[in-house]
């Protein structure tokens, strides 16, 4: 789309005026987001995601409508898969409830920062070379694929190259210091665990980022199109984990869809050497219903076991999660 630079500049207008609303406003003072409060942000971000797209649909029609709303959903299911690794970081880490949402939300401000600059990058590389695309498809099948035998993700932060780095440059403090990412200690300044589960978050969401950009120009490559859906998803995260981190242990099956879906994204970008275009709206289909299948096949297993499995602490509460049945 030739658009010029004002959509550019208004869209980032608006993002940095509603980040400035979360944290200025409504997460001035650090405490425990609740389910409620989460769920609500959850259908204000998509709220405003589907507005966004009803005035692509007047502005600029239907099919860059559609591209939008595919784009964004395979962004928002694949962002599914950074909650997994965030619930496992501050597990580890044992971050308190009401610093979580601080986290996150300095997390996603850089999450922006690089996606823009990987989205950028990405448009010019297409651009100048077009067979780039059959690199990214081979790419995120490869990732698919590799998603599928892999299982369940495990974290071992210690060995972690980002944190050995991080303890090198800056001596690292035993204890959290509140809400602090840095203190001082005899005039010496050192960085909290809070910093380093930031740089943890940041890090996981980088390797995210390089299979989930790549995916969204097999639906277009149009940079403001790409750029936006990847920004609505990524705002809306933080609020989807506070309400999914809980239960997240029950959406077994919705890594194999989310693998089925990259596999099937970087399928659809090789097949375009043989001169055969997949349709938006096909595409938009098969995306909405492997995710139906994996969700609905997740929470049958649930109910299946449900009063078999030891119950695990709440990666949230830090608290333990007692069942119904169960005696104290």
């Amino acid at each position: 789309m030739d658009i010029g630079i004002w959509p550019w500049v208004g869209f980032t207008i608006f993002v940095f005026a509603m980040l400035a609303l979360d944290l200025g406003v409504f997460h001035r003072n650090s405490h425990e987001v609740s389910v409620k409060e989460a769920a609500i942000w959850s259908v204000v971000w998509i709220s405003l995601a589907l507005t966004f797209n009803v005035g692509l649909y007047f502005w600029q029609g239907g099919d860059v409508a559609l591209k939008f709303l595919t784009g964004y959903l395979i962004e928002k299911s694949l962002s599914v898969d950074n909650i997994f690794v965030f619930v496992l970081i501050f597990s580890y880490f044992q971050v308190p409830a009401k610093y979580q949402h601080r986290v996150l939300f300095w997390g996603v401000f850089g999450a922006l920062v690089m996606r823009a600059i990987l989205i950028f990058v990405g448009a010019a590389l297409i651009e100048r070379f077009e067979w780039i695309i059959y690199v990214f498809g081979a790419f995120l099948i490869y990732t698919g694929l590799k998603m599928f035998r892999q299982g369940e993700t495990h974290l071992d932060p210690d060995n972690n190259p980002v944190v050995k780095l991080v303890r090198k440059v800056l001596p690292v403090t035993s204890e959290y210091h509140g809400e602090h990412f840095f203190t001082r200690h005899a005039g010496k300044l050192m960085a909290t665990p809070l910093f380093l589960v930031l740089v943890l978050v940041e890090a996981s969401d980088l390797i995210f980022a390089v299979d989930s950009i790549p995916a969204i120009f097999a639906v277009t490559t149009d940079t403001f199109l790409v750029y936006t859906s990847n920004v609505f998803a990524i705002l809306g995260l933080r609020s989807l984990y506070f309400v999914l981190a809980g239960v997240v242990d029950k959406f077994y099956y919705l890594k194999y869809g989310l693998a089925v879906i990259l596999t099937f994204v970087g399928s659809k970008m090789l097949i375009i050497a043989l001169g055969y275009h997949v349709p938006t709206p096909v595409s938009l289909a098969v995306i909405i219903g492997v995710l139906a299948i994996a969700v609905i096949a997740s929470l049958r297993r649930a109910k299946r076991l449900e009063g078999v499995d030891t119950p695990l602490d709440n990666p949230v509460t830090n608290k333990p999660v007692i069942k119904p049945d169960s005696q104290v």
